[in-house]
């Protein structure tokens, strides 16, 4: 329980409500524990002599003379004191008042009516709370994924992620809600129990011997720790196997041309088939373990009050004296089978809260500043002071040393894995560098806000991705609060606004999920646009033309002459068609940079970039 404590706190914007929770929890349990048995002990009898004196006289008057019967009657009128005739409400002809009888039946009703509102009282209440302080939790998790670092990402599968998001979370809520329905309830019950078993006991000195019976109570504790470990264990591998299914799950569906276009529908099936038996296996271990633990209480309780009856008879106790007693011992074990189920539960939730707190503790890589530098570009100047970044082992860029002068436009060139992009994702700080240092116009970016950065930056990828939304709001990313006409304005400059309109609701069409609706050239000339409204006073092009025809391409090229002037552009190309409007060109080679210079100086002094260009030419 140890790890639910931290997020107690979140309960403070719905402390009354919790609040609440606990006062019907307590009426309910002390209703549960002490008061039925109570009003069995107290009330029944006031009922039932009465019935059994009535039946009496009945069968009397059918066989006594009216002498006899008086005689009788006054015999036993001896036998009963004044204090008890009081207490029972009869009147000097021997009969019980009805409005004392109709007071005594009442109770039973108002007995459990008392009970059932402070129950309903309590889930109402406390689930209103869990759900709460869950809607906050997916929250913070949500939000912490928007400022985790790229390499988090590399790390993880997007459908083991969504499973902690989605059934992480939900398996937790639903742990929490069963433990709080009776977290309160119960241990207040027990006491109840408790209280009355030993109230009832003591009252009448042959009936302690009862008491004796609740040894048994730690016994079934044993169960309830072995079960409970054992739970944890399985949850924590039956949630480890979910999270797998759904990053299978999330693979397949993102890549269907693929599984059609390679026939590997035996191969993901397989795959899926696989991981749900061995999912199937853990939830029923976890099944197991869970409904193990119910009759294992229910079989010691049993034992308890078989003991308890045993005595009893031994004794020659009552049935009326040893019902009150049997039914406060069995409250007194209903809890405690009750909290065994909730060990168990909260051991699941325990495995939950464990994959969600992997991504609520992850550490940020890439930290704020605690005390961020305003930052305004001016000339947009970016310099790399002997610069080195890694992956891994294998460093990805060695000792990188050099300045781009603001307004320039500066081409990445060199083989897959030179560290182009890298180069790129250090410049927009989606990683930090390990040695140096990296500044604009001067300033450290580590020490700048990176919200601030961010605004000042226009990035355009070679695989861009539009969200499932209308063209207007995926374009309307670029700067937040644009206008139509702005929004127009730049579709324009990219070449995006004829087939826009063309399209079956126009800017209101829904692209679907990634863009899914349109071709890449029409969803590389949206993300162009985007940077188009953005205007940001660096641009950072990855390939950004490379899923465009030549027509297209011609204009692209029209659109960025006008776009790139007073800017400081990064151009990472891949087709060397589009470095035409770079003053300077980097060739990059095993993190290295190994040639730099305009483009027709490097292509004299460069054998590596002579023999790319002259591939492509």
């Amino acid at each position: 329980m140890k790890k639910f404590w931290p997020y107690l706190k979140m309960l403070g914007p719905v402390k009354w409500h919790f609040t609440g929770a606990i006062v019907a929890g307590i009426i309910y349990g002390l209703a549960s524990g002490f008061g039925l048995p109570f009003v069995t002990s107290e009330v029944f009898p006031i009922i039932f002599n009465q019935a059994e004196y009535a039946h009496f006289s009945k069968e009397a008057r059918e066989v006594l003379e009216p002498g006899q019967l008086k005689e009788l009657t006054e015999g036993m009128d001896a036998l009963i004191s004044d204090e008890q005739r009081d207490e029972l409400g009869w009147t000097e002809g021997h009969q019980q008042s009805p409005w004392v009888l109709i007071f005594a039946v009442g109770i039973l009703p108002l007995s459990f009516a008392i009970r059932g509102l402070s129950a309903f009282a309590n889930t109402y209440l406390i689930n209103y709370c869990g759900v709460r302080v869950l809607e906050r939790i997916r929250c913070n998790i949500f939000s912490k994924l928007q400022v985790l670092p790229l390499s988090f990402f590399q790390r993880n599968q997007s459908g083991e992620l969504v499973s902690r998001v989605v059934v992480d979370t939900t398996q937790l809520q639903n742990g929490i809600i069963f433990v709080a329905n009776d977290l309160i309830k119960q241990p207040v019950t027990f006491l109840g129990a408790i209280g009355a078993l030993i109230f009832l006991s003591l009252r009448e000195n042959d009936l302690a011997f009862v008491l004796l019976c609740l040894f048994t109570i730690p016994i079934a504790v044993l169960p309830i720790r072995y079960v409970g470990r054992k739970m944890l264990k399985k949850a924590r591998l039956m949630q480890d196997e979910s999270g797998d299914l759904t990053g299978i799950l999330s693979e397949n569906l993102s890549a269907p041309r693929e599984v059609r276009a390679f026939n590997l529908k035996e191969r993901e099936e397989k795959r899926f088939f696989n991981s749900v038996r061995k999912l199937f296996g853990h939830q029923m271990k976890v099944v197991k373990y869970a409904n193990a633990l119910s009759p294992l209480i229910e079989f010691i309780s049993a034992v308890g009050i078989a003991i308890a009856i045993y005595y009893a008879a031994r004794r020659g106790v009552t049935m009326e004296q040893v019902i009150p007693l049997i039914f406060a011992l069995y409250m007194s074990y209903e809890p405690v089978k009750k909290l065994g189920m909730i060990h168990n539960r909260v051991s699941q939730a325990t495995a939950s809260l464990e994959r969600i707190e992997y991504i609520l503790d992850a550490p940020m890589e890439i930290p704020e500043p605690p005390e961020p530098k305003p930052f305004k570009i001016d000339s947009g100047a970016i310099e790399f002071d002997h610069v080195s970044f890694s992956y891994d082992k294998s460093p990805t860029l060695q000792d990188v040393d050099l300045t781009i002068e603001g307004g320039q436009v500066v081409a990445l060139v060199g083989p897959s894995g030179a560290g182009k992009s890298t180069f790129a994702n250090l410049v927009s700080r989606f990683y930090d560098v390990q040695s140096g240092s990296l500044k604009i116009d001067n300033r450290d970016i580590r020490t700048v806000a990176k919200t601030d950065l961010y605004n000042s930056i226009a990035l355009v990828s070679q695989d861009p991705v539009l969200f499932n939304d209308t063209v207007e709001e995926n374009i309307r990313i670029g700067r937040l609060d644009a206008t139509r006409e702005e929004i127009e304005e730049a579709a324009r400059n990219a070449f995006a606004h004829d087939f826009i309109v063309d399209l079956d609701s126009g800017y209101d069409t829904i692209v679907g999920e990634k863009g899914t609706r349109l071709s890449g050239g029409q969803k590389q000339r949206i993300a162009l646009a985007r940077a188009f409204l953005r205007n940001a006073p660096i641009l950072i092009l990855d390939e950004a033309t490379s899923a465009l025809d030549t027509e297209s391409e011609q204009k692209i090229q029209q659109a960025l002459d006008k776009l790139l002037p007073g800017k400081t552009a990064i151009v990472i190309a891949h087709r060397f068609s589009t470095i035409r409007s770079a003053g300077r060109v980097l060739v990059f080679d095993k993190g290295r940079i190994i040639a730099d210079g305009p483009h027709t100086e490097v292509y004299e002094s460069c054998p590596l970039y002579k023999d790319l260009y002259d591939k492509q030419a």
